[in-house]
């Protein structure tokens, strides 16, 4: 297909996954992507395994992240390596980086440098907390930053310890910001023919994240609890046991409530004024969600989700990784494909255009696979 970032260049100095996700990303929409490693080792994400791709020494990990590119080393150290990727920037469009704070200050690529040196540039910067402030200089990873940007204190059971998110959301989100940010800059640069510096960060991904959290407290003074599976501002919202296996109930209204009130066998709960609205069910929760939890346990996980789909009630299961990867929705979508030329099968980017997915166009690169195609030398 015709990718719409053809004809794009992107070269990237980063490693683990916020940055390298965000060229993951541009190169899946056609951009031609140079990943910049250092030559001992590259990428510290290569070893990021068990499990490995078909090599039996490069982490599936990276495969995921590290599609579609082409990989060179330069040691950053190096005057010499610095000139090489300077001269790559004379024609790229956008650098992204995520190394540790300080180190492109320390090699001679900050962005003042490099902004100087090449004003047609797109110079992306992911930082763990951001480019001012204290903590500006502090490394990060994406568990720190669920702990400190408040995630944690609002995930889990009410009366059990903070949790952990299952996926690197702050990593993933904080790449595709970036990658939000370096498209609108490429707009900024065609009305005004000057590049620009676009900084992002975990901590300020963590940040959006709970926002909602963020604004009540702000608005009230109170500080937001866990809820388990629930929300915080909708009733019922959340897991359910069955009789045999759990569903997710989401009645996001009191429309929708009064009909799942109907499918329990209590339709009376919709005129009851201690549940018939919203902020009133918020209220009564520790009332209301037991009388459902009381009711679903009664039958089994189908028959609820069948009677709920019959009336329009959003309900779904609580599925595994494998239900979801054999479900007949994932492979309407097309979403998982083998890399090209046998390596493994990975999720690809959840976008399309024109009805059409742009799959990753070839495996994750060797360690410096293209130094003598990019560089000419090997």
């Amino acid at each position: 297909m015709d990718r719409p970032l053809t004809g794009l260049t992107v070269i990237e100095v980063g490693q683990a996954l916020a940055g390298p996700l965000a060229g993951a990303v541009l190169a899946d929409m056609g951009a031609e992507v140079i990943k910049v490693e250092k030559p001992d080792g590259g990428d510290d994400a290569r070893l990021w395994g068990p499990p490995y791709g078909p090599d039996g020494v490069t982490s599936l990990y990276f495969h995921s992240q590290n599609r579609s590119k082409r990989s060179i080393t330069l040691d950053l150290k190096n005057p010499d390596d610095v000139a090489a990727l300077h001269k790559l920037c004379e024609t790229a469009d956008i650098l992204i980086q995520n190394l540790r704070p300080g180190v492109v200050d320390e090699c001679g690529i900050g962005p003042e440098t490099m902004l100087a040196a090449h004003p047609r540039l797109i110079y992306c910067s992911i930082w763990a907390f951001g480019f001012e402030g204290p903590m500006m200089m502090k490394p990060g990873f994406d568990p720190l930053l669920q702990a400190y940007g408040g995630m944690m204190s609002v995930t889990g059971q009410p009366d059990g310890p903070p949790t952990f998110a299952g996926a690197s959301i702050n990593d993933k989100a904080t790449g595709l910001f970036i990658t939000i940010g370096a498209l609108a800059a490429l707009r900024w640069r065609d009305r005004t023919g000057r590049g620009c510096l676009v900084d992002g960060s975990l901590f300020e991904t963590a940040a959006f994240w709970v926002e909602g959290q963020i604004n009540n407290h702000i608005a009230t003074g109170d500080i937001p609890k866990r809820h388990g599976t629930g929300a915080a501002v909708i009733v019922p919202y959340q897991v359910f046991e069955t009789a045999d296996r759990p569903l997710c109930l989401a009645a996001g209204n009191d429309r929708l409530f009064a009909r799942a009130a109907a499918v329990l066998g209590h339709p009376e709960w919709a005129k009851d004024e201690r549940f018939a609205a919203g902020a009133s069910r918020v209220k009564n929760r520790a009332i209301i969600v037991p009388l459902i939890a009381e009711v679903f346990a009664t039958r089994g996980r189908d028959h609820w989700l069948a009677a709920l789909d019959a009336v329009g009630v959003p309900s779904g299961p609580v599925n595994d990784i494998a239900e979801v990867v054999a479900s007949e929705q994932m492979a309407a979508i097309d979403l998982i494909r083998p890399l090209p030329g046998g390596g493994p099968s990975v999720v690809g980017l959840p976008l399309s255009f024109n009805r059409q997915r742009p799959h990753p166009s070839r495996d994750s690169p060797a360690l410096g696979a293209d130094n003598r195609a990019v560089l000419g030398r090997d």
